[in-house]
């Protein structure tokens, strides 16, 4: 249900080398959420950086989006880059899981295609 893996970068070098990542496969960055400057705004202390992405590509959420709307609910695709015991980590919940909790197997494929893609980019951007 869960990919997840180590960067040898901080977390804002990570950040950046994901959003560089995302941008090459075809995909892009809808928001990047900061955990812990919004948490720290609204009187939380919160001491680990966490970024994360919201990512998407169009035509793909279309597919999905054309055969099952409620599949929205999940849209769109999430990212994390965090810190975790002194590690660097991304993490992401896998498309192909998420959508099969909605039970529209003809749609496997293109969960399947868009999960092999943000494995890539995570991998990519804790590498480069």
């Amino acid at each position: 249900m869960l990919y997840k893996l180590t960067s040898n970068k901080s977390v804002s070098e990570t950040a950046t080398a994901l959003h560089t990542a995302v941008e090459a496969n075809h995909f892009g960055v809808m928001q990047v959420h900061n955990l812990k400057e919004t948490m720290n705004k609204k009187g939380v202390e919160f001491v680990n950086e966490c970024q994360i992405f919201e990512v998407c590509q169009p035509l793909q959420a279309k597919k999905v989006l054309d055969e099952n709307m409620s599949v929205s609910t999940a849209l769109p695709c999430r990212i994390s880059v965090y810190e975790e015991d002194g590690k660097t980590m991304l993490a992401t919940l896998k498309p192909s899981t998420l959508l099969a909790m909605f039970n529209t197997p003809q749609l496997a494929e293109v969960a399947q295609e868009v999960e092999d893609t943000i494995v890539k980019i995570m991998n990519e951007a804790a590498s480069a």
